[in-house]
């Protein structure tokens, strides 16, 4: 019996198409599709358009989050922007001079902490606004280079970790580190090229493997315990940890009316208090009661039980929402939680806030490097360490996402892995000549794969609207420490996982983990951290290395057991 076959069905025509599946065939055709291997890898344009925007929602939050964070280390502000107040705190600079008894006291040092000269103050605003433009071009810059060369849907941007070792440690609180924040650009842009040239000679996978291991897993750990001990504080997060003299941390929480300053005393020979010389007087970390009464801080951990639910469900732009809410509400004049006080400082910053639409030109960070400090052991402590950190961190993200997305193989090299390596170290260069801490692929990128993406165009897309943040500086320059503090510990919820690779059971392995782990935050210092975790490996491991025997042959050195 003759049995006929059923033709399978012919390809619908072109009229037949939905218009999303005509522009998708139009685009995998086109010289931009066979140019981005849109075919080859089993995407297309729509669903990089979906990924790359998948990608940038679960990342925007850096745009805040780092000028906060860089801000504190506080630029190029210097005591020269501090300007003369009058003996009487309450009265005017301007009506000083017409009071008899009066006169205007020339700022010191002192006038870069609390409390802050309004001179001051107003040097950091304009800094924060540069550093969110710089923040903005260096993940343009980065994320399409990525996108173009190495045709890969990674993202781009300053990397969270670093950030906090550039304004906490190597510049320190309003400058009070080792090295200036013109020096610490400095040593980014050298290790930048160190890093480019290291990753031209395909070196960077051998490096990160010369750090030892538990130290290597725990460090990503412990810069997200440090990020989220920061956002946890009073001046850059929720607040709800204070300073306490007897047990130095303790629960804070207290409105900013109840808050007062820490300053550095000694008692002299007569029992008299006075201040340290060179010491800073301290933000107001310290409250004196009415601990968990600030509105801020319950605004704050709202803002944190979004993103939290938020990912708990999987839901895309957890950070976003998170952080939309509380600055939303914080936006209304006239309540507890307001980011635009009845001050002379928030009359400015509501000004500028109701321009909504503003491309900000950088006035000081842009090209502020400076090389005075090269000589300087300090200098080069940052720059080895920032060079040890993107070695570890941007070469460990590469290959995990390149692995997450199905890239990699047998040997686990990946298609464009050279660029890709090219990629991040050329824009670590770019960002400190903009002012901005290193550049690195972000984690979120994972998002966007799992959305599909699988091209450059996944990047290009986050670059494309990175492109968009231009024109919006003044509401990211309006974004409150209390809407920052959440994600900031999210962040560090989601940098922990690392810890279940350290092999616990293993006491050699466990306690340098442990150490890089604790001393990050407790130190306030990654370079402190990375520093205790590799010397307690050392020591632990000494009298392993000792007790080997070693023969010379023909074929050889034999190293044997003893």
């Amino acid at each position: 019996m003759d049995i006929e076959s059923n033709p399978p069905p012919p390809p619908p025509s072109s009229a037949t198409q939905s218009p999303i599946n005509r522009l998708n065939s139009y685009v995998a055709k086109s010289r931009v599709g066979k140019r981005f291997k849109v075919s080859e890898r089993n995407t297309t344009f729509t669903t990089e358009l979906r990924a790359g925007t998948a990608t940038f929602l679960t990342m925007a939050y850096i745009l805040a989050v780092n000028a906060s964070i860089l801000s504190d280390s506080g630029g190029t502000c210097s005591v020269s922007d501090c300007i003369s107040l009058c003996s009487d705190p309450t009265v005017s600079p301007a009506d000083c001079l017409n009071r008899p008894n009066l006169r205007l006291v020339p700022p010191d040092t002192s006038c870069k902490f609390q409390p802050v000269n309004p001179g001051y103050a107003a040097c950091l605003e304009k800094t924060r606004k540069d550093l969110i433009v710089a923040t903005v071009a260096a993940s343009l810059i980065g994320c399409s280079i990525m996108g173009v060369l190495a045709n890969l849907p990674l993202a781009l941007a300053p990397g969270m970790g670093t950030n906090a070792y550039f304004a906490y440690t190597v510049v320190g609180f309003h400058g009070s580190g080792n090295i200036s924040y013109q020096s610490a650009l400095a040593a980014i842009f050298l290790e930048g090229l160190i890093f480019l040239l290291i990753s031209a000679v395909g070196l960077r996978a051998k490096l990160a493997k010369l750090v030892p291991k538990p130290v290597r897993i725990s460090s990503s750990a412990g810069i997200g315990l440090f990020l989220a001990f920061i956002g946890l504080q009073s001046n850059q997060g929720l607040g709800l940890i204070g300073y306490s003299s007897s047990t130095l941390v303790t629960l804070g929480g207290c409105p900013s009316s109840a808050r007062a300053a820490v300053a550095p005393v000694m008692t002299s020979a007569n029992g008299t208090l006075m201040l340290i010389p060179g010491g800073s007087v301290s933000g107001e970390i310290l409250c004196l009661h009415g601990r968990m009464e600030s509105a801020t801080l319950w605004l704050g951990i709202v803002g944190f039980v979004i993103i939290a639910y938020c990912l708990v469900k999987n839901v895309k732009g957890a950070m976003i929402y998170g952080i939309v809410f509380v600055t939303a509400v914080s936006w209304f004049r006239n309540t507890k939680v307001t980011a635009f006080p009845n001050t002379p400082a928030g009359d400015s910053a509501y000004e500028y806030f109701k321009k909504v639409v503003d491309i900000h030109k950088i006035e000081s960070t842009a090209g502020a490097l400076s090389f005075k400090s090269i000589g300087e052991p300090h200098f080069w402590e940052a720059l080895v360490t920032f060079l040890y950190v993107d070695i570890l961190d941007t070469t460990g993200t590469l290959y995990s996402m390149a692995s997450f997305a199905g890239f990699t193989g047998a040997d686990g090299d990946f298609e464009g892995q050279y660029f890709a390596f090219m990629s991040d170290a050329s824009a670590i260069v770019v960002g400190s000549l903009l002012g901005t801490s290193p550049v690195t692929v972000f984690i979120e990128s994972s998002t966007g794969i799992r959305e599909g993406g699988r091209t450059g165009l996944t990047a290009l897309t986050v670059a494309g609207y990175f492109m968009m943040a231009f024109f919006f500086t003044p509401l990211l320059a309006s974004i409150p420490a209390w809407a920052v503090g959440p994600p900031l510990i999210l962040v560090g919820v989601m940098m922990m996982k690392a810890v279940v690779e350290v092999e616990w059971g293993d006491m050699r392995q466990a306690i340098p983990a442990f150490v890089t782990l604790i001393l990050m935050p407790l130190t306030y210092s990654i370079a402190y951290g990375l520093i205790g975790g590799i010397g307690t490996y050392i020591v632990l491991h000494l009298w392993d290395w000792g007790n080997r025997d070693y023969e010379i042959h023909d074929d050889g050195l034999i190293i044997r057991e003893v």
